[in-house]
Parts: structure tokens; sequence; C-alpha cells
């Protein structure tokens, strides 16, 4: 399978425990839907869509995205979430071939 390009942006940057943030997640990724044609060849371009996604603070399900094949190309995902502790967020994402990737950010959270 293909390692993806992603990025996981923590906002605000300097945050502390108890504080809420937003965990924005962006992929790489064609999201081809099934329906358009390649313009040099004239065949239908076949479906391949990120189909499910799941976010994760220190291996614990934060919530769960199932996805249809009509996001836009390089789909965007936002999040607001509780700082608890120090750690890690994971995101995992999942296509309609098979492919499974993901991507982590530590969360470091300032002191007081």
């Amino acid at each position: 399978m293909a390692k993806r390009k992603s990025l996981i942006k923590i906002k605000p940057k300097k945050y502390k425990v108890g504080d809420i943030v937003r965990v924005d997640f962006i992929v790489i990724h064609p999201m081809e839907t099934g329906l358009r044609k390649d313009k040099k060849t004239g065949k239908v371009i076949p479906m391949h869509y990120i189909n499910d996604v799941q976010f994760f603070y220190n291996d614990r399900l934060i919530t769960k995205m199932i996805v249809w094949e009509s996001i836009s190309t390089n789909p965007y995902f936002s999040i607001n979430m509780k700082i608890t502790e120090p750690g890690r967020v994971k995101v995992v994402y999942k296509d309609n071939l098979g492919e499974v990737n993901e991507k982590t950010k530590k969360v470091k959270p300032r002191k007081g």
C-alpha cells in the first residue's frame, strides 16, 4: 500500500491541560467518484475514495467518520477535543480499495 502524505495541526499552538483545541487533518488523496472520464482515453476513472476516518487520543477512540466518495480531492477533516494529558493524537484512515494509513502528532500541553 502507498504511504500517503498527510498533516495534523493542533490549534491554538499553545494549550494547557483542560483546554479545548481544534485538531485539523488533511490527506493527499484523489477521492475519485467513479463518475469522471479520463480526458485522453475516454475511459471511466475507477472509484477510489477514503471511506473511514478515526481519531484517537492516547489510543482511545475519540470519533469515527464514515465518508462517501462525494468528498473533494485531498479531503480536510476537523474536530474539537479537550486536552486531558500529554500524549499523542492519531488519525487512521482507510479507503475503498483496502489502503490503510495513519498519522500521529504529539500532544504537549504547557504547564499551568
